[in-house]
């Protein structure tokens, strides 16, 4: 039995890791898109029709799950997927990748409130000394004794992104029942149908996705980007992410999910030439080192619920 449940863990984590690598690239590759001329909603619409095409002969498959959760899956779709992309994708087109996504990672702090305040589960006081870490942090990445030296509206957008990135933990861990690739296929289906909406791709200028993006200071097709937010950071993401969080618990999950800014943020370097200053990189830190605290003071589930994720 231990060793049933040791594995299960160990592949949790693998799971986690691959999932926050891969969410850690949408970033990256999505801001040289956004420079080229698509718009942020334009870009979250093609990440999202793009991954929703790929996964719907899943769709097809599981469509009895429909029937047996449609709040599950409509929540994790307008929320889960499509309002933390059309946040974060928004936020990256006037502040720096890695300054959004630090503070999207405010969100396992949003999960440990709703655990305490909503589900009414006893949190330990540690978990606060997280919260005021993560919020001294954010203070720090955007600087706020001198008034905000970031837009304040794409600070906000983050904000948003981080409580949709909540509800990413939350509702990945809800109905164990519903197969992951049908939790991520109905979601990624119902939030490109949002965004789609939003973003009006009838009036998208084709023509670039036939053009050039400058990833390292050199030309990529930008189907190449395209690709890689779709394939990696959307279908393979979504998919080692719910697992991930079966098999842990949305704490401990969230947990190895902050190699996430840390990946964007050397990708950023690496392929944009963005660089955090000295206050920004001390900021994130205190963000993650807060949140993690605050999370992993979080109950977590019992042993034979593990077992049940398995």
């Amino acid at each position: 039995m231990r060793n049933l449940t040791n594995n299960a863990k160990s592949a949790g984590v693998a799971f986690a890791i691959v999932s926050a690598f891969c969410f850690g690239g949408s970033g990256p590759f999505a801001k040289p898109l956004i420079t080229a001329g698509f718009t942020p909603l334009q870009v979250a619409w093609l990440r999202l029709a793009g991954g929703a095409l790929l996964m719907l002969p899943f769709v097809f498959r599981h469509a009895p799950a429909v029937r047996r959760v449609p709040k599950l899956l409509a929540g994790y779709g307008l929320f889960a997927i499509a309002g933390v992309q059309v946040c974060y994708f928004a936020a990256i087109a006037t502040v720096p990748v890695g300054v959004a996504l630090l503070i999207e990672f405010l969100g396992p702090v949003l999960v440990l409130g709703w655990i305490r305040f909503v589900r009414r589960q006893p949190v330990a006081r540690s978990a606060a000394i997280g919260v005021v870490i993560a919020v001294v942090g954010l203070a720090c990445v955007v600087e706020l004794w001198a008034g905000l030296s970031f837009d304040p509206i794409g600070l906000l957008l983050a904000l948003g992104a981080a409580g949709c990135q909540a509800t990413y933990f939350l509702l990945s861990d809800s109905g164990p029942e519903v197969n992951p690739f049908a939790l991520a296929g109905f979601g990624l289906l119902l939030g490109a149908a949002v965004v789609t909406l939003l973003a009006q791709p009838w009036q998208l200028d084709w023509t670039l996705l036939v053009g050039q993006v400058e990833l390292a200071g050199q030309q990529w097709p930008a189907l190449v980007a395209v690709a890689w937010i779709v394939v990696l950071s959307t279908v393979l993401a979504y998919l080692t992410g719910i697992v991930a969080v079966r098999k842990l618990s949305p704490q401990v999950a969230g947990a190895v999910a902050f190699l996430e800014p840390v990946v964007a943020t050397v990708l950023a370097w690496l392929l944009l030439a963005e660089e955090l200053g000295p206050m920004q990189l001390l900021g994130g830190a205190l963000i993650l080192a807060g949140a993690y605290v605050a999370q992993r003071a979080a109950p977590e589930r019992t042993q034979a619920s593990e077992l049940a994720g398995v």
